[in-house]
């Protein structure tokens, strides 16, 4: 059953998103007098019922007008999204099919990422790629790189031969804590370099011939999903990450990823940082 916290002062909302760690929030800035916010009001309280794992909170801007003043609120009503803390995404309007594709874009993708991907404070960026900016070297025809993306039944294949070089772009800079890969145990990758915020997707010579920011050699293990830790001091200010895929576990023509996900959160450069006092401390305008 979904349940919708009503937010009573500013350090309560704070509380109910520290609280909340990498689950999706979902903030219903709303007033009373507000037509539209009344007729939407049982569309959300529907969402909150239908996805459990999500955090409803819904914020009168009349009682808590610094909350409102902090997260920019100036129209009703507006959703504002946030995960780790930090906001994501927000909407303006009563628009409930707009606002279900947005709890979907960023709910998680299934059940597996209930834990967030298993990694404490950290989560799925899969949301925050913009796939229209994503590029695959050697990606066979029928089995592209979009298919690695999601863990439903397609996989990422080369094509001429067993290397390849995947390039994905984030729609906000992120810090990049692990990666999980998915593949079978004779295809798999085995030889990866790693590349951050090139200009342009690299070619494979360069890619031969550069400095990576890390080089890694997977084991069977290492492809059965589970999180893969990187050198996560190098990874704190990503807007784009390559992968050179050199070779494969089986030593075969053909390399496979069945599932890829990068795990880490998005920076925080906005957000917590405007909880500034808007008018004075508390209490001062009496």
């Amino acid at each position: 059953m979904g349940s919708i916290k009503v937010i009573i002062d500013e350090a309560h909302f704070l509380t109910e998103l520290s609280n909340a760690s990498t689950r999706l929030v979902v903030a219903d800035f709303t007033a009373t007098w507000c037509g539209p916010c009344q007729r939407i009001a049982p569309v959300f309280q529907q969402l909150s019922t239908k996805y459990p794992r999500a955090v409803f909170l819904k914020i009168d801007v009349d009682q808590c007008q610094e909350v409102a003043a902090t997260q920019g609120v100036s129209a009703m009503p507006t959703f504002i999204f946030y995960r780790n803390k930090i906001k994501v995404d927000r909407i303006q309007g009563a628009d409930p099919t707009s606002l279900e594709n947005k709890i979907q874009q960023y709910y998680g993708e299934s059940e597996e990422s209930e834990d967030s991907e298993g990694v404490a404070g950290h989560m799925d960026l899969t949301p925050f790629i913009t796939k229209a900016q994503c590029e695959c070297l050697n990606e066979s025809d029928d089995h592209p790189f979009s298919h690695c993306l999601t863990s439903g039944g397609g996989f990422l294949q080369s094509d001429c031969d067993e290397q390849l070089i995947v390039s994905v772009t984030f729609n906000q800079a992120v810090k990049i804590h692990s990666l999980k890969i998915k593949a079978p145990a004779d295809k798999g990758p085995k030889t990866i370099r790693i590349f951050i915020n090139q200009p342009r997707t690299l070619d494979f010579d360069l890619a031969d011939s550069y400095t990576s920011v890390q080089d890694m050699e997977l084991t069977p293990e290492d492809i059965e999903g589970n999180p893969i830790n990187l050198r996560y001091v190098k990874f704190q200010n990503v807007t784009n990450i390559q992968f050179f895929i050199k070779d494969n576990l089986g030593g075969g023509e053909v390399t496979q990823i069945d599932h890829l996900v990068i795990i880490g959160s998005p920076i925080n450069t906005t957000n917590m940082g405007d909880f500034k006092r808007v008018a004075g401390k508390k209490g001062e305008s009496h």
